[in-house]
């Protein structure tokens, strides 16, 4: 038996239906006008002809269930729309999270506070996501050919070093800025202007260094922040601080990260044969890096230009999670209140303090599943009998000319 199709119908027509169906019965308007519409749906309509008469007459509404929790909805309306009218970011995850605070406060026992409810509950009350477009990454030309040839480098290091995935590492610098607003964020429909209060800070930048080995270890993140003296401020353990005059990684911030960081994970101190992913920042590969990582006893696979975005495990699957948990912080932070002001007024920034604790917490909630993952996805930590190779995933490539393709990257073995 086929399934029904459903249909949808105007408040308008509903209108037309209830009027003949008063003057000459249910059942005749059925015949006249379906089926579908049915006697039945045709008796909810009549039920609802109160509702309907105050309702634009163009609009397909009173479609769905009714909300179970009316007042916790209501309230919860109200505090979305207080948040947008101050700028503030919300979330769908945030909407729950306050919606479970307003069911206990109600003595709400049978409330869960659902992604299906959230989605309900936005559906009803006209609200939605909005959120900005993406640019992708031009893919350089000859591109098959270079990541084929990296995985090959890759795979005869492997063989001839036989590393530990343990060992096998890959780093990058992150720029972040003190202010992590969302450019997505829950409102009404039809809203012309989204604004995202700030405290005016989203263009001060820092720049964050995070590494992690390919058996799901996460090193200790390393942040540089644009000053001259180190902040006397507390820092939380865990955290690596660098001062530079212009918050960039150079071949000082190199060495220090490879003392503090690369020496001390698992293996470091006794000079485990290692592989360090990289890509070709000038830092990276300056003469005096190479030679103290060579001390170190580590091996660098250089990322060929303008493929970080499918052979770096940060870029394709790890910093998007660890960003949106940076947010997840900033916008408790901005939405807590009680900021500190400046003399003119102006809110001060977050402190150095409060940005190294965000990144730890935000670093200690990324699942080591999802670095293991990565490091597969890229090729780069996949069994070398060949078992896995069906776990490198089909990439998305944007060629020069104006066709986007999918590329099965297949690992080469010799």
């Amino acid at each position: 038996m086929s399934k029904q199709k459903r249909c949808t119908y105007k408040v308008g027509f509903k209108l037309e239906v209830i009027k003949y169906a008063k003057e000459h019965g249910n059942r005749a308007a059925e015949r006249h006008f379906g089926p579908p519409p049915s006697e039945k749906m045709i008796r909810e309509w009549r039920k609802q002809e109160d509702q309907l008469q105050k309702l634009d007459k163009s609009k397909q509404t009173l479609r769905g269930h009714a909300a179970k929790w009316p007042e916790l909805e209501v309230d919860i309306k109200e505090w979305i729309t207080h948040h947008r009218e101050n700028g503030f970011s919300v979330s769908t995850k945030m909407i729950m999270n306050k919606a479970r605070l307003i069911a206990v406060e109600k003595g709400i026992q049978d409330f869960t506070g659902s992604p299906s409810w959230c989605y309900r509950f936005m559906k009803r009350s006209g609200l939605a996501m909005r959120t900005k477009t993406k640019i992708a990454q031009k893919m350089p030309n000859e591109y098959e050919e270079k990541i084929l040839s990296f995985h090959k480098f890759v795979i005869d290091a492997r063989k001839k070093n036989q590393f530990e995935l343990s060992q096998i590492g890959n780093m990058d610098e992150v720029p972040l800025t003190f202010d992590v607003p969302s450019n997505r964020t829950v409102d009404h429909k039809g809203a012309k202007t989204i604004t995202v209060k700030t405290s005016g800070h989203e263009k001060t930048h820092y720049t964050l260094v995070l590494s992690c080995c390919a058996d799901g270890t996460k090193l200790p993140p390393m942040l540089i922040f644009k000053r001259k003296t180190f902040p006397k401020e507390a820092i939380p353990r865990g955290v690596v601080v660098h001062v530079h005059d212009k918050g960039w990684m150079d071949e000082k911030g190199m060495r220090l990260w490879i003392e503090k960081v690369w020496s001390k994970r698992p293996g470091g101190l006794l000079k485990k044969p290692s592989l360090l992913v990289l890509d070709q920042f000038r830092a990276h590969i300056a003469d005096t890096t190479k030679k103290n990582f060579k001390e170190v006893k580590t091996h660098l696979a250089v990322i060929p230009g303008g493929l970080t975005s499918q052979l770096q495990p940060l870029d394709v699957s790890i910093n998007k999670p660890f960003k949106v948990f940076m947010r997840e912080e900033w916008n408790k932070w901005m939405a807590a209140g009680n900021h500190d002001l400046t003399p003119t007024g102006r809110m001060k920034r977050p402190t150095i303090t409060q940005v190294c604790e965000w990144v730890k917490t935000s670093w200690d909630s990324v699942k080591d599943e999802i670095i293991v993952d990565s490091f597969k996805k890229c090729g780069i930590s996949n069994a070398l009998d060949g078992t896995e190779d069906d776990t490198v995933c089909y990439m998305k490539i944007q060629v020069p000319a104006p066709v986007v393709t999918k590329v099965l990257l297949v690992i080469v073995r010799i």
